[in-house]
């Protein structure tokens, strides 16, 4: 079940492949993705030493969040992955020109996963090749549900 999805991620990026990374979060940060306030649009994905990190995503605290903890709404969240993935990632993303960019937030058997995506920028008149493609679709789907009337 989703959560969240980064639109803005297909929007700005080809995705030539996805893994599924599990994020280290504190207790009210569930609460709150919980309770839909988390936002990925600005988010991006670091490399630290063999290790990745979840940059920018935004989880609002909620106003029931106890006052004895400190709440930082953009902190930088670690992603958990298998050391051959960690492996595969940081070297396609060194090597081939691919960066790593988060696409969506869901639920997998009661915990938060983040799907990652290998992905590589498009150029401008990509993201309108892409637009029309896409205007057209929704043309010919209109003018087929008003032949069927």
């Amino acid at each position: 079940m989703s959560i969240i999805d980064n639109r803005k991620a297909f929007h700005d990026y080809f995705i030539e492949d996805r893994y599924e990374a599990g994020l280290v979060l504190e207790g009210w940060e569930v609460k709150a993705i919980r309770e839909g306030r988390v936002q990925l649009k600005e988010a991006y994905i670091i490399r630290k030493g063999d290790e990745l990190f979840l940059f920018g995503a935004h989880i609002s605290a909620m106003p029931t969040a106890s006052r004895f903890i400190s709440t930082e709404a953009t902190r930088t969240r670690k992603l958990l992955l298998h050391r051959a993935e960690l492996d595969k990632l940081i070297g396609k993303s060194e090597r081939s020109g691919f960066t790593l960019v988060p696409l969506n937030l869901h639920y997998k058997g009661g915990r938060v996963k983040c799907e990652v995506g290998l992905a590589k920028g498009k150029k401008q008149h990509d993201k309108r090749a892409t637009e029309k493609e896409r205007d057209a679709k929704r043309e010919v789907a209109s003018a087929m549900k008003q032949n069927r009337r």
